[in-house]
């Protein structure tokens, strides 16, 4: 054999190109102009005080790059890195593990920051203000008491659901930053930026097509372009345009408002079996075979932001958009429901 073994980690020069559409740093991040720039300041000045930063506060629905910033975070910041969710840390000692391992400065990530359980969230309350572990080690007579001193550290929690967080831990976070829907012409920046990573060439117009159908985020516009790149190979397309774009989407069953089959079973179904509504969230997840936390989390939150829904005191409507999407007249009972509900304070059922 000439060949030589391969006893390093390093990239050769046959091995794939970076296929992670993760900006690396802040500069590279697109959208979020105002969170950008706060996280800019924040980060520079606990830098130049070789200090922790403060603990953070990540809140928006899944895809809008709450993960990415916390990395980011700790590349800037020139620290370690750890991460875990909330429903993967069962028992307070799990916990306890993780913070003690921890460098000073160091950022820990906690995705589903509001699925701990109270007792693994008690250990965060001195952990996150004071720097030191209370815990009790032993049972019955023989217990005691131990403190367990640590390094500075910065927590970074990200949410789906901020009004699930406690009000004693949602206040240990000094900064707090919501994440919102990106623009169209973001979404077509970040699609452009894609594509450069993947090395596949996309015209202005393909980036546009891709764009409009990614939901308002940065992962389904990553998820979308990969599966286009897919289309396109198999098929032998140079350069991905929007009449590319639209008939690989088009095979996806991805309309042109980016709304998927779930999206349109949950629309058809408010529609077709509830006469547009009201409907309460419970029996649309037992008819869609979903579970509620998944409708609340991931179907109607672009929904509701696309005007095609509500959510009322009295439960889900579709509007007039929504039905018009649909392709269907709304029923003729439609306005006087808008206008009950309109009296009414909206609100969760």
């Amino acid at each position: 054999m000439t060949d030589e073994r391969v006893i390093t980690a390093d990239f050769g020069s046959e091995d794939a190109v970076e296929t992670s559409l993760r900006p690396k740093v802040l500069e590279e991040f697109i959208g979020q102009k105002s969170l950008r720039e706060n996280l800019r300041v924040f980060i520079d000045a606990a830098r130049s005080r070789s200090e922790a930063l403060d603990h953070v506060l990540f809140v928006g629905p899944p895809g809008l790059g709450k993960t990415t910033l916390a990395q980011i975070i700790a590349r800037e910041l020139g620290v370690g890195f750890r991460a875990t969710s909330g429903p993967v840390v069962a028992r307070a000692g799990d916990l306890a593990a993780i913070l003690t391992n921890l460098e000073p400065r160091d950022v820990l990530f906690i995705d589903e920051i509001h699925r701990l359980s109270p007792s693994v969230e008690e250990i965060l309350y001195p952990a996150m203000e004071d720097f030191h572990l209370d815990l009790i080690i032993g049972e019955g007579p023989a217990a005691r008491s131990v403190r367990i001193d640590m390094p500075p550290f910065t927590l970074i929690g990200a949410t789906t659901r901020s009004g699930l967080l406690t009000t004693p831990l949602r206040d240990r976070f000094g900064i707090h930053s919501r994440l919102g829907f990106y623009t169209l012409e973001e979404l077509q920046e970040i699609v452009e930026r894609g594509a450069r990573v993947l090395d596949v060439s996309v015209t202005a117009q393909g980036a546009s097509e891709i764009a409009k159908r990614s939901r308002g985020t940065p992962r389904v516009a990553g998820r979308l372009l990969r599966r286009v790149r897919d289309f396109a190979t198999v098929e032998g397309i140079d350069s991905i345009d929007e009449v590319a774009a639209d008939g690989a989407l088009g095979r996806l069953d991805v309309d042109s408002k980016g709304l998927d089959a779930l999206d349109r079973r949950y629309l058809s179904l408010i529609a077709d079996h509830f006469g547009g509504g009201p409907v309460g969230a419970d029996t649309l997840a037992a008819a869609l075979g979903e579970p509620r936390d998944t409708i609340e989390e991931i179907i109607e939150p672009f929904l509701i932001q696309q005007g095609l829904a509500q959510r009322t005191s009295r439960g889900r409507m579709l509007t007039a958009s929504g039905f018009d999407h649909m392709g269907l007249p709304a029923p003729q009972q439609f306005s006087a429901q808008l206008e009950l509900v309109a009296e009414e304070e909206p609100g969760h059922d």
